[in-house]
């Protein structure tokens, strides 16, 4: 982990329960490396747990929250030319596109779970209007066991917080394995429905 990394996540330590949640909505350093970093907090005695949950979900709802009205009120075109800047690049865009297609609104929730898609999918979830409560609903879902993960890590790694990607690792493929299972899962039971109904 460079300085510069561990520079913003000292300065955000400083701000408490809004550090974390901010650390999370500006999406310049990975979540799960702000949420273990949060987990060291709660060993040192610096937040609770719950706090630290709380937390993690609010700051990644509100950073998905900003990409879904990007695509809302931009649309792909501006996407396409802005969305570098939002670190979510044309090739992570078109894949997530092609899930919403295929899986529907199930797959805000399971794609939380699968990397590469799990941040870009709020984006064709604004383009194709799905309803602001559901999108919440079933953000908060997955950003709960998510939070709740790698702030335990964090705290069991300790000062060793820094090597949570390869910590996590083990956990994180079941997980998008089961993730993937279970979109899957839904996506046959709802082309069996439709057939049914025909």
């Amino acid at each position: 982990m460079n300085d510069f990394v561990f520079t913003i996540l000292t300065f955000l330590s400083d701000l408490g329960y809004f550090g974390i949640a901010l650390g999370l909505m500006i999406e310049i350093i990975p979540s799960e490396v702000v949420l273990a970093y949060g987990g060291f907090l709660v060993l040192n005695g610096k937040i609770s747990f719950v706090g630290a949950v709380i937390a993690g979900v609010i700051g990644n709802l509100f950073a998905q929250l900003f990409l879904y009205w990007a695509g809302y009120y931009g649309g792909r075109p501006f996407l396409d030319k802005y969305g570098k800047y939002l670190f979510i690049s044309k090739k992570h865009l078109d894949m997530a596109e092609r899930w919403m297609e295929i899986y529907g609104a199930g797959v805000v929730f399971g794609a939380r779970f699968i990397p590469v898609v799990r941040h870009a999918i709020s984006i064709p979830a604004g383009i194709t209007k799905m309803p602001l409560l559901r999108f919440v609903t079933l953000t908060t879902l997955a950003m709960v066991p998510w939070s709740i993960l790698f702030i335990y890590l964090g705290m069991t790694l300790g000062s060793n917080w820094k090597e949570i990607k390869e910590v996590a690792w083990p956990y994180i493929l079941p997980i998008t394995v089961t993730a993937i299972i279970l979109l899957t899962a839904y996506l046959t039971l709802r082309w069996y429905r439709e057939k049914e109904m025909k």
